[in-house]
């Protein structure tokens, strides 16, 4: 992990994300909708050999990244799925948090830097089973007080769609989501959460999950074909929209897109072209800080 001099010069940085495995500090949280040059899509990747390396992807045209130095996390081969990567500042040091599919269970993984002793604490916390039956983990928040609406969110291969709250305590479950390819979070309100989509028909499309009971979902198609070449989609907010990274694993190679405020078949779209280097990772997944502001691209 990172050393403590490290640590503190990336936290002092106001406002930035720190990419775990290395010095990258981008200024994700303040993007407008004037530029998707300003705008990035911090990643977090974990490899074939169990490190976790951070990856920033830019939004110029065309896009670039930039990767850090990779650090051991898990057993070589484990990881299966992550949500987005949370990190946080603490008193005396600094958190970060995902949930992570290793193997065929799901686990809340931990890294907590002390500040006394210059070291970072890993901790695997078992949550759950038969989670290689999962094609998606995902958490989502609105606000920080006690009060604040957080759910989880799991896709299962059988076209089941589920949401947890009061932690893992309450389900919901919605059939009827088999086609689905890939999705990403792109908003979060206090009263729904929105996902983007392909499907393996090519479609691209928007899933919003209303946060009242019963779980009924409303997807709006907002491209009708072309979108079937992508295994795993990666957002952040881009002012009012998103920009988003896409990744075809058969070909190991990232394409990022500026899209604006998603309204079905009317949202604009901008293909930014191809990130130069090789994506062949098995998981990438969102990184996030606690400055950063909630997602708000539908």
């Amino acid at each position: 992990m990172q050393t403590k001099n490290m640590f503190k010069r990336v936290a002092a940085a106001a406002g930035s994300a720190v990419l775990l495995g290395s010095l990258a500090v981008t200024t994700s949280g303040t993007a407008t909708a004037a530029s998707t040059a300003s705008c990035t899509v911090p990643l977090q990747a974990i490899t074939s050999a169990g490190e976790l390396k951070g990856v920033t992807v830019t939004g110029t045209k065309p896009p670039t990244s930039a990767s850090g130095t990779p650090q051991h996390e898990f057993t070589a081969g484990a990881a299966k799925l992550a949500s987005n990567w949370s990190f946080s500042a603490l008193p005396a040091g600094a958190s970060l948090e995902a949930y992570v599919v290793l193997g065929t269970s799901l686990y809340a993984v931990s890294d907590v830097y002390s500040e006394s002793t210059g070291q970072w604490e890993h901790k695997e916390t078992k949550v759950g089973i038969n989670w290689d039956k999962f094609s998606m983990i995902e958490e989502s928040w609105a606000g920080l007080s006690s009060s604040s609406r957080n759910a989880r969110y799991g896709l299962r291969n059988d076209g089941v769609l589920f949401r947890w709250t009061n932690g893992f305590q309450t389900v919901a479950s919605a059939a009827g989501f088999s086609d689905i390819k890939a999705m990403t979070l792109i908003s979060q309100t206090a009263t729904y959460d929105t996902f983007l989509a392909t499907t393996k028909a090519g479609v691209l499309e928007t899933i919003r999950i209303p946060s009242t009971a019963p779980l009924k979902p409303v997807v709006k198609t907002v491209r009708g074909s072309t979108w079937q070449g992508f295994e795993t989609l990666v957002a952040n907010s881009c002012g009012t929209g998103t920009l988003l990274t896409a990744i075809d694993k058969d070909t190991n190679s990232a394409y990022v897109y500026s899209i604006g405020h998603a309204t079905g078949t009317t949202t604009p779209i901008t293909n930014l072209g191809k990130v130069s280097g090789t994506f062949a990772d098995p998981v990438y997944s969102r990184y996030r800080s606690e400055n950063d502001p909630m997602l708000a691209g539908e």
